[in-house]
């Protein structure tokens, strides 16, 4: 059984624009306190539209295959760095001025007993 699916050039506009449509409706709902973690989520896709650029840029055989798997790499990271950007912006928002960032430590001398 051959199972070939084929568009045609105004199923597949229609296609992208009801995709970017509902898209645009479900992100405008998104309540203000979880856009962070959205973009963490944007942020794990972009890092998977950079890994499957690699993959087809390594088995691109001709310049043009060649060329659209390298723009979509650039894409992808350019996403990606960008999400990460706006998302330390968002949490930079949340620390308090002049406060600088507490990192947890395995070994935290607050878990030992003093010796008295």
């Amino acid at each position: 059984m051959d199972f070939a699916i084929s568009m045609s050039g105004f199923v597949a506009i229609y296609v992208f624009m009801l995709a970017a449509f509902a898209g645009w409706v479900i992100i405008g709902h998104v309540p203000a306190i979880l856009h962070t973690p959205l973009m963490s989520g944007s942020n794990f896709v972009h890092g998977i539209v950079v890994v499957g650029g690699v993959f087809a840029l390594l088995n691109a055989s001709t310049i043009l295959e060649q060329a659209i798997s390298f723009f979509a790499v650039l894409l992808g990271a350019g996403n990606a760095a960008g999400g990460f950007a706006v998302t330390r912006r968002m949490l930079a928002m949340f620390q308090t001025s002049g406060a600088k960032p507490k990192l947890a430590h395995a070994h935290s001398k607050s878990h030992h007993p003093k010796k008295g």
